[in-house]
């Protein structure tokens, strides 16, 4: 066994975060009584992933992102809702959303019959991220669910997987795979860790960085021939 430990990504790596972001914005949107647009998502996109990069080189907390992303996205698309609410609403809702990658399921599944020890380590909301986990078929396949707004800690920081190695009782990083779908976060941070990692890439997105994770794949079945 070449990896005993796989330190997983929740988000678009387990989790079809896309997915149930787009549910989500339509169900709060529809309360309001706005019909969402594509552009109206698109946009929020945008907004979302530059307040995140914010919060991975700790430029903003967790709780201005989670306000600051709906008051610019309203000015933008030119809607006069409250941004407070609204990201209340929205969290909510995401918390009930719990759609998996494909192939994700199998994949936990054929580690741990082999033996593999799994967790995941994820940026997000505490109550957020816990809650997508809990509801889903994957719900009691992962020794812990390290989440960053419980750690003090954002991926690529160290002590985020500090907390993670302490917590799963890890002395040898070499038996250590992170897996993930950000270059920036998952593979930044295992690299600055100083253990193995590989990076999920499905649309096969070029490259552009100067980080070399240590695998790529296109899917996830693909892991299994590295560990």
């Amino acid at each position: 066994m070449k990896y005993e430990v796989i330190l997983f990504d929740a988000d678009d790596t387990i989790y079809d975060y896309s997915l149930a972001e787009a549910h989500v914005l339509k169900s709060v949107f529809l309360e309001h009584q706005i019909e969402l647009m594509q552009s109206h998502v698109e946009q929020y996109r945008l907004v979302n992933q530059q307040l995140w990069n914010d919060y991975e080189k700790g430029k903003v907390t967790l709780d201005f992102l989670r306000h600051e992303r709906f008051r610019r996205l309203f000015a933008e698309i030119r809607v006069d809702l409250n941004a407070g609410y609204f990201s209340e609403r929205y969290v909510k809702y995401l918390g009930e959303g719990s759609f998996l990658i494909e192939g994700s399921e199998v994949l936990i599944q054929q580690l741990l019959s082999c033996g593999h020890r799994t967790a995941i380590i994820t940026n997000g909301i505490k109550q957020t991220q816990h809650s997508r986990i809990g509801r889903s078929s994957l719900a009691n396949s992962f020794e812990h669910i390290i989440v960053s707004g419980e750690t003090g800690y954002s991926k690529p920081h160290t002590g985020i997987f500090d907390y993670a190695f302490n917590k799963l009782n890890i002395t040898d990083k070499s038996k250590v795979l992170m897996v993930g779908d950000s270059l920036t976060s998952d593979i930044q941070g295992g690299i600055n860790y100083g253990i193995d990692t590989c990076w999920f890439n499905p649309k096969n997105k070029t490259n552009e960085s100067a980080l070399n994770p240590t695998y790529e794949i296109q899917r996830l079945e693909e892991l299994l021939r590295i560990i």
